[in-house]
């Protein structure tokens, strides 16, 4: 599923002069040489690579020191089928100049995430790494996608660096505007790799494509076409493409290019006047989301900003009799998690949740239950809802009729329990008249997990189900790994801490949703 921004077709003319490496790659996929930093967006190179995949692209990994606490080489070697090279001291690749033979062998060389440290290294030419060395080797077009917190994308030296690498024929990226993993709110989000793929796409001339306006761009900003440079300086519908979209002085095959003249009004763009007020003021950095619930929180903005997010977290327990219960294991972390970064990303959030000893995420709404009864009445009385996320562990079975006393042992004889099943909440949900537009389940498997998740999904009626292994220590833990099942793919995540996990399933939710 594409991310939701208004796209904007760049035309086939010639009066838009590519790379010449375009014009070789018309018969074949494009081979991408991927350079890997070290951040927490670290892991959408994963979904990049998977991306080019699946466009006909071939995809060579760099894998920097820091890039690799963050995703594996295993991971990258799966995902591209191809070797991942992580060292400039490989005895058998450098023997064979294997740095330089890597920059000479790809179209187009992406550094992805580009962090404010790698991309300092790029401006000042400094080669101590395999990365490094490879970049100031190559012949070849680079880009560079770069994913910081806000005050380090606006740092005057990473505002400089930006400059000396698009002055030298980096073509760099704008970053998406959103909240960090930190918290904050602002530019400097790594762009969806959808928006990555088509910006490589166009780079490399592969056709018509669809480009995302640059993020953080002002979008009432005029930009001029170089007749000079082309045969018709006539409508070109680029929208708030700007000169940054490509490269300034490029070289050699790569022309610099700028766009016509277009003027936009804040009732073209779709924006209220309160809106362009705060379009004009960009680059200002804005502090981390409220955390008062009581008074701050109606006053979030964000991606989910007017959306409500429906969320069960938690265990159910089926009572035996006042003592014992019937219940599945689960913590409640991982959806709690997801519960705040909902509410950090602006949703109205309800959380209905099982019996767990956690606090309540700032600005959510909190409807503690018992059983699963309970669950699914709080679900029904909480709709309408425009995403539903059925994270709970709620128990399949309860007793067809609890004791009202402490049942005593009968020597060695176990009680008999006469168990009926519990409402299937999720089924309910994804199939009932007020179904809310993105319906997700949760599964918790301990083999074949991605073939039960998919079945899952198929057999609940769900848009997604995220599953992961709880073979191991999962449960209780404050680390996941989980697969997200579409319709049309699967997207793994690497091992992160289940709030990272929470911020990475939260902005899909706010992707997957029409705008």
């Amino acid at each position: 599923m594409g991310v939701g921004r208004s796209r904007t077709k760049i035309p086939q003319t010639d009066c838009v002069r590519r790379p010449a490496v375009a014009q070789a790659r018309t018969m074949s996929g494009p081979r991408i040489l991927l350079v890997v930093g070290g951040g927490i967006a670290a892991y959408k190179s994963c979904e990049l690579v998977r991306q080019i995949r699946k466009e006909g692209g071939e995809v060579t990994c760099v894998l920097t020191e820091g890039g690799s606490h963050f995703v594996t080489p295993m991971a990258l070697a799966a995902l591209s089928e191809k070797p991942v090279y992580t060292t400039l001291w490989d005895l058998k690749n450098e023997a064979e100049m294997g740095h330089i033979q890597l920059s000479r062998e790809a179209d187009l060389v992406v550094v992805c995430p580009a962090t404010a440290d790698l991309m300092a290294k790029m401006a000042a030419g400094i080669a101590d790494d395999l990365a490094t060395t490879m970049l100031l080797a190559t012949d070849k077009p680079v880009m560079a996608v770069p994913a910081m917190n806000v005050r380090m994308w606006q740092h005057a030296a990473t505002t400089r660096n930006v400059q000396t690498l698009r002055d030298a024929g980096v073509d760099v990226m704008e970053p998406d505007e959103g909240t960090m993993a930190c918290g904050e709110y602002g530019p400097g989000r790594l762009p969806d790799p959808l928006a990555i793929w088509q910006r490589i796409a166009w780079a490399l001339g592969l056709g018509p494509v669809e480009v995302a306006p640059l993020p953080g761009s002002d979008p009432f900003a005029s930009a001029r076409f170089d007749e000079s440079e082309h045969r018709d300086s006539g409508d070109i519908d680029l929208g708030g493409l700007t000169g940054g979209m490509v490269s300034q002085g490029r070289r050699k095959s790569r022309q610099a290019i700028t766009f016509g003249d277009a003027s936009f009004s804040h009732e073209d763009l779709g924006f209220t006047p309160e809106e362009a007020a705060l379009a004009a003021r960009k680059g200002e950095a804005r502090s981390a989301p409220a955390t008062d619930p009581d008074s701050l929180h109606p006053l979030r903005e964000g991606p989910l900003s007017g959306r409500h997010v429906l969320i069960t977290a938690g265990p159910t327990w089926e009572p035996i009799d006042p003592v014992r219960y019937i219940a599945n294991r689960s913590s409640g972390k991982q959806g709690f998690a997801i519960a705040a970064a909902a509410a950090e990303a602006g949703a109205r959030v309800t959380l209905v949740s099982g019996p767990v000893h956690l606090p309540t995420p700032p600005g959510v709404d909190r409807i503690d239950v018992e059983s699963a009864l309970q669950m699914a009445e709080a679900v029904r009385q909480a709709l309408p809802a425009d995403i539903a996320v059925m994270v709970a562990a709620v128990a399949d079975w309860r007793v067809a009729q609890a004791a009202d006393q402490k049942l005593k042992k009968r020597g060695s004889a176990p009680p008999a329990l006469l168990l009926t099943e519990n409402p299937d909440i999720l089924a309910t949900l994804a199939t009932g008249p007020n179904r809310p537009p993105l319906v997700i389940g949760f599964a918790a498997e301990t083999q074949d997990v991605i073939r039960y998740a998919t079945e899952k999904r198929k057999r609940k009626g769900a848009d997604w189900i995220i599953a992961n292994d709880v073979s191991g220590d999962v449960m209780g833990g404050d680390v996941n790994a989980v697969h997200i099942v579409r319709a049309d793919d699967v997207i793994s995540l690497p091992e992160m801490p289940k709030e990272d996990v929470a911020r990475a399933l939260v902005e899909r939710f706010a992707d997957a949703l029409p705008r």
